[in-house]
């Protein structure tokens, strides 16, 4: 009782906000937009200083009011630029997580009790005052006792209960939305708030985080174009995460590039190249590439290289979704969509049954208007978003890590205009793609793929001709038994019955009909109350009624 009167209470809260924003239609969504709209006739909710201000605005600073949980919700939302408006988008895509620190004596304890030792034996030094605080952890500087420097990454105590209770309210409000707002089945909010749900754990786990840094710096190992921090394990848990310090000038410093002597071409291009290595010669990409999370090494500015950040969000793609996006990307750099439709035919993204020229139409309608602008301002990020909201149209159904995937495309190519405008995208990432699956797929890789796969298969052999043997055995005496899946046996029981009553509805229905048809053929003449005709006609009612719902769906 007293956890749905806080839900309630807070539900009244974050209403309050949105309506004192002049968010109407996103309050119009849930019950509590009645009884709002009430209260403002004794309470004037709305801020004059408003008045004009976009709507995405004026909801990325509801946000910011809600609280940190609300503004990473906002930073998930403003990547899914295939369900949500463009002008929205853009506004929750400058959210900053970033919130008042909590006391260095609090981070102090959760490190000692995570490590089973004091900070003073853990560290050569320990900086109480926090480099960075953010709504998940926050950041403080150290040394290990061999002096090297480090960053110290430390959860917010209680974060997991705060997060539970308004990742539970917003549930509750999208499952509002979902059902009142007439919008909703497209939008689908429930699904945005499941996906929150997923990264935010995530990034709570910090060995989690960890891993992916330790994975993507071994890609990397030797790598000229990307550096990925040190991970020191030994000093890792689920609360605290410790980090080699690096240094270097945030990519959206400009200025301090230009004034470093960085060749900006040279990283606008190098940029591309390392996006479309994670992707598709590793299928690990860091998918939060926004410009907080990058520095550039400007320690030689004529090869100057990527320095990445905060890994709490890393993404891979399934084998077979890895081939078709790969695939896909040629289709497009070719401009053949004939082969994009049957790629997400075969891919099972549309379903089997849908027309491959009536998609080939709908993916040429949005292709050839972006290849018909200037090389410099093709963007595959955006044809992608063009394409997964074309695929809508033919009942998509697509994984979270394609999304993520493309908005880290449309990020990467973002950076990399902003640093060279000039930039053609295509003349970087077509030769660049060629070149990895030449590698990939080329005779090198197949001989290296049969050698690691040989001593498995050699181990098989000797069973293999006992069961040939058996199969056939089976067979030629018809006892082969197929399994099927108990969900999908339950579905065509259920079908089966349904189909049996509207045969038996059919049967009454006619039966029905018929008989009030020759009652009512051989009425003599009226009776005292009603016409001899009225049994016939109410059997050839019911008759019909049956038959009509025999035949709905």
């Amino acid at each position: 009782m007293i956890h749905t009167l806080r839900q309630f209470a807070r539900m009244l809260k974050i209403s309050a906000i949105l309506s004192r924003y002049e968010l109407d239609e996103f309050l119009e969504a849930t019950h509590l937009y009645r009884p709002m709209r009430l209260l403002r006739l004794f309470v004037p909710w709305g801020r004059s200083d408003l008045a004009g201000k976009p709507r995405g605005e004026r909801l990325r600073l509801a946000l910011n009011e809600m609280g940190p949980i609300y503004v990473k919700f906002g930073q998930i939302i403003s990547t899914r630029r295939d369900l949500v408006a463009p002008d929205i988008a853009d506004e929750l895509a400058l959210l900053q997580d970033q919130v008042p620190p909590f006391p260095s004596d609090e981070a102090r304890s959760i490190i000692e009790k995570a490590l089973n030792k004091p900070v003073s034996e853990l560290f050569g030094s320990f900086d109480l005052k926090p480099l960075a605080s953010a709504s998940i952890a926050q950041v403080h500087s150290a040394t290990l006792l061999d002096g090297s420097e480090v960053v110290v990454k430390v959860v917010r105590p209680g974060i997991n209960r705060l997060i539970r209770r308004d990742i539970d309210l917003l549930m509750s409000v999208a499952q509002l939305a979902e059902k009142y707002w007439e919008s909703g089945s497209r939008v689908k909010p429930t699904e945005f708030v499941r996906e929150f749900e997923t990264f935010i754990f995530d990034e709570l786990d910090m060995t989690r985080e960890a891993s992916n840094a330790s994975a993507l710096r071994n890609n990397f190992k030797g790598s000229t174009e990307l550096y990925i921090p040190e991970i020191y394990w030994p000093y890792c848990k689920e609360q605290v995460l410790v980090m080699e310090r690096v240094s270097g000038i945030p990519i959206s410093n400009i200025k301090g590039l230009r004034e470093a002597g960085v060749n900006l071409e040279r990283l606008a291009k190098m940029g591309i190249r390392v996006f479309y290595t994670q992707v598709f010669r590793d299928n690990l990409f860091h998918a939060d590439m926004h410009p907080g999370n990058i520095l550039v090494d400007v320690s030689d500015p004529e090869n100057a290289s990527y320095i990445a950040l905060d890994f709490g969000i890393v993404a891979s793609l399934t084998p077979q979704d890895l081939f078709y996006i790969s695939e896909n990307f040629q289709a497009l750099f070719n401009r053949d969509y004939f082969r994009v439709a049957q790629l997400h035919i075969d891919a099972g993204w549309v379903p089997h049954e849908t027309r491959v020229d009536e998609l080939e139409a709908s993916i040429r309608a949005v292709g050839e208007p972006s290849f018909s602008q200037p090389l410099n301002e093709i963007s595959f990020g955006h044809v992608m978003l063009s394409l997964i909201k074309v695929a809508y149209r033919f009942k998509l159904d697509i994984q979270p890590q394609l999304i993520m995937l493309q908005k880290t495309l449309l990020n990467i190519e973002g950076l990399g205009r902003e640093l060279y405008p000039e930039l053609d995208v295509m003349a970087v990432s077509k030769p660049e793609l060629e070149r990895i699956l030449r590698e990939k797929h080329g005779f090198d890789q197949a001989a290296k793929d049969l050698r690691e796969r040989l001593p498995v298969w050699l181990s098989k052999a000797p069973d293999m001709p006992g069961l040939l043997h058996d199969y056939l055995k089976l067979a030629t005496e018809g006892n082969l038994v197929s399994r099927t899946d108990p969900r999908e046996l339950a579905r065509l029981l259920a079908d089966r019955r349904e189909s049996n009553r509207r045969i038996l509805k059919a049967i009454s229905g006619a039966t029905l009909f018929f008989s009030g048809a020759l009652l009512t053929g051989l009425e003599v003449g009226p009776s005292y109350f009603f016409p001899a005709s009225a049994p016939g006609l109410l059997s050839m009612f019911i008759g019909a009624w049956l038959l009509f719902r025999a035949n709905a769906r």
